[in-house]
């Protein structure tokens, strides 16, 4: 029987080319984001992260060009996560004030959890030397909270449940109300601790009133 493993032009199968392996990708991620999130992204070192991770130097330069790039990287696979969080509270056909909050829920809750508070710092501490990494934490994504809630606004403009000509403006005004008063003493922190269930439920409560007071069809 032909062996044809070693062949240039076989199939390589049950490999995966060098760096298109997302378990290891995955891994890579996960030691780097526990690297950051203790020690900050100036102190962090390419050694600590492979220590952390478990791989070799040399197999994380595989993946990712340098530490930016590999930051950058794991703030994206985040957006990602809350974006899919996010998405599934728009998903069902409950009222449009059912969905809001709990989209709003989900949303303020994230963006004053420690982790985020910590990472959007770092990103802030490191924009005099890094300007485009703060660039790129800030960058529009194909997909990201305020696409998807403008997509279930835009399903709602066509319902006739509400009337709005800018959808996109209107979830951007409506997620910025979710955080009203909590997001910003987080990140400066004037309020260290996170805030109560009961906080984030009353912002919400408010943006979505506010919210239908403005863009809620009239009978």
């Amino acid at each position: 029987m032909e062996i044809t493993q070693d062949r240039p032009d076989a199939p390589q199968t049950g490999r995966r080319v060098a760096g298109e392996d997302p378990a290891k990708r995955e891994q890579i991620l996960d030691g780097a984001k526990r690297v950051f999130m203790e020690q900050g992204f100036e102190a962090a070192s390419m050694n600590d992260i492979t220590r952390a991770a478990g791989v070799s130097k040399g197999t994380i330069y595989v993946y990712f060009e340098n530490k930016e790039d590999l930051f950058g990287y794991m703030i994206e696979r985040e957006r990602r996560r809350i974006t899919e969080t996010v998405r599934h509270a728009l998903d069902g056909q409950k009222p449009i004030d059912e969905t809001l909050a709990g989209f709003g829920t989900l949303f303020a809750t994230h963006m004053t959890a420690d982790q985020t508070i910590r990472a959007m710092r770092m990103v802030i501490a490191a924009n005099h030397r890094l300007p485009s990494l703060c660039s790129r934490f800030f960058s529009a994504t194909p997909i990201n909270p305020v696409s998807v809630l403008q997509e279930y606004l835009d399903r709602q403009v066509a319902a006739g449940i509400i009337v709005c000509d800018d959808t996109e403006h209107a979830a951007k005004q409506f997620i910025e109300l979710t955080t009203v008063g909590l997001f910003k003493p987080r990140i400066f922190g004037a309020m260290e601790e996170v805030p109560s269930p009961a906080a984030i439920e009353k912002n919400v409560t408010a943006a979505i009133r506010m919210f239908l007071a403005a863009y809620g069809a009239r009978a």
